[in-house]
C-alpha cells in the first residue's frame, strides 16, 4: 500500500513509519519541513501547509491517509494562545487532508484521523467504548468533537474514515519521562486523589492499532486506541516505583497541581476508562496488555 501520513515526525507516528516499512508498504510524509525526513526507496517527504505548496501534485495512487498533524497539547500551561494554537492547527490540518481526498483520483479508500479518549468526557466510575456518547463541556472534549467534525467530511468523497481517539501514549518520548522523573528522584507518589484513571498504551501498540484502522475495512468510525487493563492514577504510580525499584510515597495535592498547570492539570487529575472494545473485537493482539509489561520494556 502506499500510505501517507501527516504529522509523522512525532514518536507515535515513527513508530508507525516503522511499522508499515516492515510490513512492506511505501509511505509519503506531508511535512513544512522536507529536510526532517531521510527520503528512502519507499519513504519520502512532500510539503504542505506553507504558502503555494501543492501536495496533490507530487501524490498519486494512495491508498491510505493517516492524520496526525496538531499542536501538542503538553506544555506548562494551556495559556489563550496555547489553546488557540492547539484548536487550529487540527482544524487546519484536517481541512487540508479533506481537500487533498477531494482533489485525488482515485480516492485514497481509508482516512484515520487521529482524536483522543478525552471525547468522552471524564469520569472515575463509569467505562466508555467507542459506542459511548458525550457528555463533556471541558476544552479537551470540544477539541475533539470539532476535530472529528472535519475529518468527517471524508466520507462524502467516499473513503472509509476512522476517529482513532488515543489515550496516554507511553514511550521514551511524551508524557512517560515526566510521569517517572519523580520517582527517579525518590519522591513519587499518586497525583490528586490517585483515583483518575489512566487510559494508558504502549507506543507500539498505537501504532499497531492505527495499522488496524487501515488493513481492516470493517473498523469505521471511532476506535479507542487504548490497552485492554487500564489502572487508576494511584495504581498506575506504584507500578512506575516498582520497575524504577523506588518508593511511591509521597502524593502531590489536586491544589498544588491547579496552583503549577491551571486548566492543564485537569489532564493530570481527571481521566477516564475507555477500553479498547473495538479492536478486542476485530482480534488485535496486544503486545502490552499490562502496565508493568509496558513499563518494563521502556523504562528498563
Amino acid at each position: 500500500m502506499h500510505v501517507v501520513i501527516a504529522g509523522g515526525s512525532g514518536f507515535v507516528g515513527k513508530a508507525l513509519q516503522e511499522r508499515l516499512l516492515q510490513n512492506g508498504h511505501e509511505i509519503t510524509i506531508l511535512t513544512r519541513n522536507r529536510g526532517k525526513v531521510a527520503d528512502s526507496n519507499r519513504l519520502r517527504a512532500v510539503e504542505w501547509l506553507n504558502s503555494n505548496s501543492e501536495p496533490e501534485k507530487y501524490l498519486s495512487s494512495v491508498d491510505a491517509i493517516i492524520n496526525l498533524a496538531g499542536e501538542s497539547i503538553n506544555g506548562f500551561r494551556w495559556t489563550v494562545a496555547k489553546k488557540k494554537q492547539i484548536i487550529e492547527s487540527r482544524i487546519r490540518a484536517t481541512r487540508e487532508i479533506v481537500r487533498l481526498i477531494e482533489k485525488l483520483d482515485p480516492k485514497p479508500k481509508v482516512l484515520v484521523n487521529g482524536s483522543a479518549v478525552g471525547y468522552y468526557g471524564i469520569s472515575d466510575v463509569e467505562t466508555f467504548t467507542e459506542e459511548s456518547k458525550p457528555h463533556a463541556s471541558d476544552f479537551l472534549a470540544s477539541v475533539v468533537r470539532k476535530w472529528e467534525a472535519e475529518a468527517v467530511q471524508a466520507e462524502k468523497h467516499g473513503v472509509r474514515t476512522v476517529f482513532a481517539r488515543l489515550g496516554v501514549v507511553l514511550g521514551k518520548e511524551g508524557a512517560l519521562p515526566l510521569m517517572a522523573l519523580p520517582y527517579k528522584m525518590g519522591f513519587g507518589g499518586r497525583v490528586g486523589s490517585g483515583n483518575q484513571w489512566v487510559p494508558w498504551i504502549h507506543q507500539a501498540d498505537a501504532a499497531g492499532l492505527l495499522l488496524l484502522a487501515v488493513e481492516n475495512e470493517s473498523i469505521t468510525g471511532p476506535l479507542n486506541v487504548t490497552a485492554p487493563n487500564l489502572e487508576k492514577n494511584n495504581e498506575f504510580g506504584k507500578t512506575i516505583g516498582k520497575v524504577l525499584h523506588r518508593p511511591h510515597w509521597m502524593p502531590v495535592p489536586s491544589f498544588a497541581m491547579k496552583a503549577m498547570l491551571g486548566e492543564m492539570s485537569e489532564m493530570l487529575l481527571r481521566g477516564q476508562c475507555a477500553i479498547p472494545q473495538k479492536a478486542e473485537q476485530n482480534g488485535y493482539h496486544f503486545q502490552y496488555p499490562n502496565l508493568e509489561q509496558a513499563l518494563e520494556n521502556i523504562l528498563r
